[in-house]
C-alpha cells in the first residue's frame, strides 16, 4: 500500500494532484489511517506526530504525487452576542468546559451539543445550526488537537471556586 509520511502545507505546493480526501476535523488531527480518497486511491497516512491538516495540505505520497486535503463540513452551531464583552464571557464558559471552539472576532463556532446550545442560549447568545467545515482554535501547549488535553502528565490547573484537576 502507498503511504504519506509528509505534510505540504497549503499554499506552500502546487501542481497536479492524484486525488482528494475529504476528511473532518477529528480525522484531519490523526496520526496514522488508511484513506481512500473521491477518485479511489487508497493508501496509508503514516505520520511521526499527530497534525492538525488544514483545507489545502497535501499529503505527500512516497511515490511523489500528492493527494489534496479538503475539510468536510460539520453540524456547528454558530454563536453569536450582542456585544464583544458577552462573546467573550461564553468563550470562557466553553473553555472552561474544555471543548473545542473556533474563534472568530465576532462569533464562536463549536460543535453541535443540545446542553451547550441551552447553556450560551440562557447566557444570551443567539444561537444558529450551521453546516460547515471545524476549525477550533489549537491547544495553548501545543499545536495538536483540542479535543482532549495535550499538555502532558502532571500539570493541574484551576477552575475557580476551589475546583481543580490533573492531568
Amino acid at each position: 500500500m502507498l503511504t504519506a509520511r509528509t505534510v505540504l502545507r497549503a499554499g506552500l505546493w502546487g501542481g497536479v494532484t492524484a486525488d482528494k480526501v475529504v476528511l473532518d476535523y477529528d480525522r484531519r488531527t490523526r496520526r496514522r489511517m488508511t484513506l481512500t480518497g473521491s477518485k479511489g486511491l487508497t493508501f496509508l497516512l503514516d505520520l511521526s506526530e499527530a497534525p492538525v491538516l488544514r483545507a489545502g495540505d497535501g499529503l505527500k505520497l512516497e511515490d511523489g504525487r500528492i493527494v489534496e486535503v479538503a475539510a468536510a463540513p460539520e453540524r456547528l452551531l454558530e454563536i453569536t452576542c450582542a456585544d464583544e464583552l458577552a462573546l467573550a464571557r461564553i468563550a470562557w464558559h466553553l473553555g472552561n468546559r474544555h471543548l473545542a471552539t473556533e474563534i472568530d472576532a465576532r462569533v464562536l463556532h463549536i460543535r453541535a451539543d443540545h446542553v451547550i446550545e441551552d447553556m450560551v442560549r440562557k447566557l444570551g447568545a443567539t444561537v444558529r445550526s450551521v453546516d460547515r467545515p471545524f476549525n477550533p482554535e489549537g491547544g495553548a501547549y501545543g499545536h495538536g488537537a483540542v479535543s482532549g488535553h495535550s499538555h502532558g502528565q502532571g500539570h493541574g490547573h484551576s477552575h475557580g471556586d476551589g475546583h481543580h484537576h490533573h492531568h
